[in-house]
């Protein structure tokens, strides 16, 4: 019998609401507007879970277009970056007045979901569900907006972008999980570049993969991920899922269904990157700037990995082959 589900969501305008009992909804919106200056910047909302219960989030539903915001994620924090309702956040976020600035979490940071380039809703398997409150590490859900442009906020035009969240109070037998891999690094002028990473998984658990998401911004042309074990000085490669990053970055079914993922394999994720531009680009968090992600997310019985990242420094310190000691790399892995 499926759990009975409920719904809430998180966004800007119903937290600013929720705090601010002296103002009305529509001034709260007035004021959040009214902070939105700058471009490229990141804006975080928290969202406190009761200590006391058990929730089990079961799927997402964006409510936002790529025309307001350029990409949203949802963290999983034991503590948020900042006590107030609204703040500037990310690596490069630009301050805006009016706001403080601190990163996502303070504590036990953990990305649970990701959304860009106006993807789809996300249903979870049936019976795999995050687990937050209670007696776990995620206390806060803290909400993350990139506003790459602010153009259509300048004449008073108010946002209310988030992400509607499924969920039960029915405990759910298979814990969800997300593995965030990512590189640092530069690509040159008018070049190809392969942005690499790889991990071991040297957790005593079986994973079991079910969707993955790609994201890089203008210079990506495919991103790919595999499971890769040894055997013998020989390395065998599995497709998880590749995808080109500039189609909606949504979470796409894994390649296999049955694949699953345990101690001493490892994971690999490549960004085939190509620039016509006359100067280096450098990762970073504006639109200007790349980035290279794969997100892994699975399920497991029990709770999910402790690993929650898998970064590189990316080109030119590291590559699968140089400092990844990765062999037998296969030839489609930057074709479609």
């Amino acid at each position: 019998m499926a759990a009975k589900k409920s719904r809430a969501e998180i966004n800007f305008i119903r937290l600013m609401d929720a705090t601010t009992n002296a103002i009305s909804n529509e001034d709260a919106k007035k004021s959040f507007g009214n902070k939105l200056r700058k471009p490229e910047t990141y804006f975080c909302t928290p969202i406190r879970i009761d200590s006391k219960k058990d929730y089990y989030i079961t799927g997402f539903k964006p409510n936002a277009t790529s025309l307001t915001a350029h990409h949203m994620l949802i963290y999983g924090c034991e503590a948020p970056g900042s006590k107030q309702p609204v703040w500037n956040c990310g690596e490069m976020a630009r301050a805006n007045k009016g706001l403080k600035s601190g990163p996502p979490c303070s504590k036990g940071s953990q990305i649970i979901y990701a959304w860009a380039h106006d993807a789809p809703a996300l249903e979870l398997p049936e019976g795999v569900a995050f687990k937050v409150g209670g007696d776990t590490s995620i206390q806060y859900l803290v909400l993350q907006v990139h506003y790459a442009s602010v153009e259509r906020f300048k004449n008073g035009v108010t946002d209310d972008s988030g992400i509607i969240l499924d969920y039960t109070e029915e405990a759910q037998p298979k814990a969800a999980g997300v593995l965030l891999m990512g590189t640092g690094g530069r690509i040159k002028a008018n070049s190809i570049e392969y942005m690499e990473t790889s991990c071991t998984i040297n957790e005593n658990k079986v994973i079991h993969p079910f969707a993955f998401r790609t994201h890089t911004h203008a210079l990506g042309r495919v991103v790919s991920g595999y499971k890769v074990t040894r055997n013998k000085g020989v390395d065998n490669w599995e497709l998880i899922g590749k995808k080109d990053p500039q189609l909606p970055q949504m979470f796409y079914p894994v390649e296999d269904k049955a694949m699953t993922i345990g101690k001493g394999d490892t994971l690999a994720a490549r960004c085939t990157m190509v620039s016509n531009r006359s100067w280096t680009t450098k990762v970073g968090g504006t639109s200007d700037d790349e980035m290279c992600n794969f997100y892994l997310m699975y399920w497991t019985q029990g709770k999910e990995l402790k690993k929650k990242t898998c970064f590189s420094f990316g080109p030119p310190l590291y590559s699968w082959r140089g400092l990844g000691g990765l062999r037998n790399i296969p030839d489609d892995a930057s074709t479609l």
